[in-house]
């Protein structure tokens, strides 16, 4: 056990180097100078331009500017400052991160039961009603897009019958009393529905398809069939023998969705206009604002390599036969 989290830790550092190297050169193959965003954009003076390039260290080489992003991110825990707006960047990922974190988990727990709940059924059904159902929800779930889908929940839900309000965010903890916005754990619950239906689409569509083929796959292995010839209950077969092993590979696909979801869902934060990492990381690319663009890299990358680390230990106690070495 000790020597696997070893190799993992040292492959995800490996990991992590390789991806943020990566971000730096495709930034920095880019035509746009950085320093515009510090001193008025394309009409920004040649003095001006100088002068900022030589504060944020772009007149260094890139395995320079590399190193000293690798230095201040393991000793002082920085990820620097914000080009455009001059705000530190841990910040600015400081408020984003709990916006994306509340779509994603919410999402992600919305569709595993709508997922689980189809997916068994239908597999315990194949080809009745309720399968044919599943399957036409499946191919609109993988055909149609989170900005459609938004916009169509928006519209019915938000605008049409006003149950839902159509965008924005509520802090779950209360806004200010001077804010003149929502806050509160109900107003978050409400201000996220939507959102939450629209990230969880596609991926309760995406996980039905998996979960009912490989129920139905399990229920076909020997120790399934040795199981009801020794007249165990079908809900022991079920749960026990069935869905302990046919969930395995959701379990992988969980740790790494959930894990890509926190580096920013793009679609869903644009369309309702919540202040998560996805917008974020729009707003910095549009700004070439490369210590915004790290930032998020950076917690997706780890967040990304936390999720799928707890999922191969998670294995081991989902499935006894396999052991960690």
């Amino acid at each position: 056990m000790f020597r696997y989290l070893i190799r993992r830790i040292l492959w995800a550092i490996l990991l992590f180097i390789v991806v943020t190297f990566v971000t730096f050169v495709i930034f920095f193959i880019g035509p746009n100078n950085p320093a515009r965003a510090n001193c008025g954009g394309e009409q920004a003076k040649r003095e001006c331009l100088v002068l900022v390039t030589e504060k944020l260290g772009l007149d260094k080489p890139l395995p320079v500017q590399y190193a000293k992003f690798l230095k201040r991110l393991v000793w002082h825990q920085s990820l620097g400052t914000s080009y455009a707006t001059s705000q530190s960047v841990n910040e600015r990922i400081g408020e984003a991160a709990p916006v994306t974190a509340s779509l994603v988990f919410g999402g992600a727990i919305l569709w595993m039961i709508i997922a689980l709940t189809i997916g068994i059924f239908s597999a315990l059904k194949p080809r009745s009603l309720l399968d044919r159902f599943a399957m036409i929800f499946v191919l609109v779930g993988v055909s149609a897009h989170p900005v459609w889908i938004g916009l169509i929940l928006s519209y019915f839900f938000g605008f049409k019958w006003g149950i839902t309000p159509i965008a924005d965010y509520a802090n779950f903890f209360g806004a200010p009393g001077d804010s003149g916005l929502a806050g509160g754990p109900w107003q978050w619950f409400y201000h996220m529905i939507l959102p939450w239906f629209t990230f969880a689409f596609l991926f309760a569509a995406l996980y039905v398809r998996m979960i009912r083929a490989n129920v139905l796959e399990t229920m076909n292995e020997d120790y399934v069939r040795t199981a009801r010839a020794k007249g165990a209950p079908e809900r022991t077969v079920l749960f026990t023998h069935v869905l302990r092993n046919a969930l395995l590979p959701v379990v992988t696909m969980l740790g790494m969705d959930i894990g890509v979801g926190l580096g920013g869902a793009i679609f869903t934060e644009q369309v309702f206009q919540l202040p998560g990492l996805g917008r974020a990381a729009i707003v910095s690319i549009s700004n070439q604002d490369l210590a915004l663009v790290q930032g998020v890299v950076v917690f997706a990358t780890i967040a990304i390599i936390v999720f799928n680390l707890l999922v191969d230990l998670l294995y081991a106690w989902i499935d006894p036969r396999i052991r960690l070495t």
